[in-house]
């Protein structure tokens, strides 16, 4: 069993409230998941109203097919929301043998 994640560090774009946020990162993460089939959520940064992070993860029966997963995510976020920067993406793959 192969475990992996991707941590997406995001500038949202003229964001003025927490509320107006939410708004924005809702629909990015209901598409994440819906689109990739994997777990998404936000995991940090829900005190900041212009900044949040998005994580992805998979489990899978190989490694190759959980890379796909988080590529197809971090190209997904990139290329369908041009109204958020993606500051950085840090990725973890595990084996359950680790």
């Amino acid at each position: 069993m192969w475990i992996g994640w991707i941590e997406f560090d995001i500038l949202l774009g003229d964001v003025q409230s927490l509320k107006e946020k939410r708004s924005v990162i809702r629909p990015i993460i209901a598409e994440l998941s819906r689109r990739t089939e994997a777990s998404c959520a936000e995991v940090g940064a829900q005190d900041l109203h212009r900044r949040t992070e998005i994580g992805v993860s998979v489990v899978a029966a190989h490694a190759t097919h959980v890379r796909d997963v988080l590529d197809q995510a971090e190209r997904m976020l990139v290329e369908r929301h041009p109204e958020v920067t993606v500051l950085s993406a840090r990725r973890g793959l595990h084996s359950s043998g680790d």
